[in-house]
């Protein structure tokens, strides 16, 4: 598998778990990736056994195209030509996949698995497929490890908060913070005060932004925070469950927030062409489809509002969250739809095996 980090975060996470999911199965892996740093932290040291680490730019030197391989390409990194030069010389061939991003628009279902074949340069004769990643039927699925929602359900959420040093107090609600920079973020602190809230912030931009609010002593009463450390991945899967709301970002903790059945607000990526507004409608399309029309209202205000496509709410004085109890009803639901499809992993054995 070939990553290159674009973000620190995000994509070495969506790569790792799929490595480890792979290894865990059986199969022998190798990520080339570019920037290994955010693993020291975000892998388990079990899995750093399990998954054979590599330099990117060692690639040209040592890569070998197995018999019967797999190469990946996570989110069109572009091999180097090394590489495919070696792929394209190989008796048989290694099968190419390149493993796109997740969306829940309506292209993934037309795109997923269409060949591409390589007509001229380095790879030259080689195919390579288009594996999608989404939310229907017939679109790639997405990662889910075996025993994870079995796990995450049975989990007993107090002692491990108190292994990671966070005590609630009677009556306060959590909420996890794990976002890009936003300007909309003090407005959502006065929004969660409404109710006692302890947020606790995860490394990155947000954490960051309260403790500047923090030193100007601009926290609204009603809210406390706390600043976590870096997270194994799965520790990080047990805070989203742990929590009554969730504010994840990108597409890792966004899917890993769905697993956890609880609502959550998502920060997408933005893109300069503003792409990213049509991929958030696309999602809320399909994932409010179970809320009244009150709540799919106030549940879409919100996420615009977040996400600064909303100019009215951008005026506003706080972001409020709707009522959680009734909505987490309709995030399980949600849940309970994308567990009748078959999880990423197994999909893409069964594509190479086809």
């Amino acid at each position: 598998m070939f990553c290159r980090v674009i973000d620190n975060y995000g994509d070495a996470g969506v790569c790792w778990r799929l490595c480890q999911d792979l290894a865990r199965r059986g199969h022998q892996v190798r990520l080339w990736i570019d920037d290994a740093r955010p693993l020291q932290w975000m892998a388990d040291p079990a899995g750093l056994e399990a998954v054979q680490l590599m330099a990117w730019d060692e690639a040209a030197l040592h890569f070998e195209a197995r018999p019967g391989g797999v190469v990946i390409e996570a989110f069109g990194c572009e091999l180097p030509d090394a590489v495919k030069a070696r792929m394209a010389a190989a008796t048989p061939t290694p099968q190419w996949v390149n493993l796109e991003y997740l969306s829940a628009e309506d292209y993934v279902e037309r795109s997923h698995g269409l060949r591409s074949p390589q007509w001229q340069g380095p790879a030259a004769g080689l195919e390579k497929f288009f594996f999608y990643p989404g939310f229907t039927t017939r679109t790639g699925g997405l990662l889910r490890e075996p025993g994870l929602i079995e796990a995450l359900d049975a989990a007993d959420h107090q002692p491990w908060l108190a292994r990671q040093g966070v005590s609630p107090k009677a009556g306060e609600r959590l909420v996890s913070l794990f976002c890009y920079d936003n300007p909309a973020l003090p407005r959502l602190m006065r929004g969660l005060a409404d109710t006692p809230t302890l947020v606790l912030a995860c490394p990155g931009p947000g954490s960051r932004m309260l403790q500047t609010l923090q030193a100007a002593n601009a926290l609204p009463e009603g809210l406390r925070v706390q600043h976590l450390p870096f997270m194994h991945q799965d520790d990080f899967d047990r805070l989203l469950s742990a929590c009554d709301l969730n504010l994840v970002r990108g597409e890792d903790s966004f899917v890993r927030a769905q697993w956890a059945g609880r609502p959550f607000v998502w920060h997408i990526y933005p893109q300069d062409d503003g792409a990213h507004e049509a991929k958030l409608q696309a999602f809320m399309d399909r994932a409010f489809v179970g809320m009244t029309p009150a709540q799919r209202r106030a549940w879409q205000a919100l996420w615009r509002a977040w996400n600064g496509l909303d100019a009215e709410a951008e005026a506003s004085g706080a972001l409020r969250p709707p009522a959680l109890a009734p909505a987490t009803e309709v995030f399980r639901s949600w849940r309970s739809e994308l567990l009748t499809q078959i999880d990423l992993v197994t999909q893409l054995q069964d594509f190479l095996l086809r």
